[in-house]
């Protein structure tokens, strides 16, 4: 089924469908335009011989929208979680000089060496949780719980300290 000629008459003949399907459930037309693509994308890769129906193709696209889905949830409930909303950073006066070396001094003396390697390599380095994961070899679970515990220190310190 991966030639050429018989997945641009799938395209024709069911991307309307699919587009209007991956809308319906993302309430994106760009988003939804890349999941249809990916799936039309994936069948260049099927074997030879295999058979595509239109239901496989809306279930693809259901599911690929689905997994969209819950992959942007996840990722706004770790922001949620670990890092302040922006309307924060605006209600809110920035520290001073003093209470910046006072929080290098408590990240270097008060965490451990993972958290305080996690920390560096999140925030002065801006790297994702999944490149610290490889670098440091641990899991990306290991570098949410590094860094949970560190931001939990650094705030129970700075309350206690006002």
């Amino acid at each position: 089924m991966t030639k050429r000629k018989d997945i641009e008459q799938l395209f024709k003949t069911h991307y309307a469908q699919m587009f209007r399907l991956a809308v319906a459930l993302l309430h994106d037309d760009d988003t939804a335009r890349d999941i249809v693509h990916d799936v039309f994308l994936s069948l260049l890769g099927a074997p030879d011989g295999s058979e595509v129906t239109s239901g496989y193709l809306i279930k693809a696209v259901r599911n690929r929208s689905l997994n969209h889905i819950r992959n942007c949830e996840l990722h706004q409930r770790i922001a949620n979680r670990y890092f302040l909303e922006d309307t924060e950073y605006d209600s809110e006066e920035w520290p001073d000089e003093d209470t910046i070396s006072w929080i290098y001094s408590m990240i270097q003396n008060d965490l451990t060496p993972q958290a305080r390697r996690v920390m560096e390599l999140r925030f002065s380095q801006g790297k994702r949780f999944s490149a610290i994961a490889v670098e440091m070899g641990i899991s990306e679970t290991a570098v949410y719980r590094h860094l949970s515990n560190a931001l939990k220190i650094i705030r129970k310190k700075i309350n206690e300290n006002g």
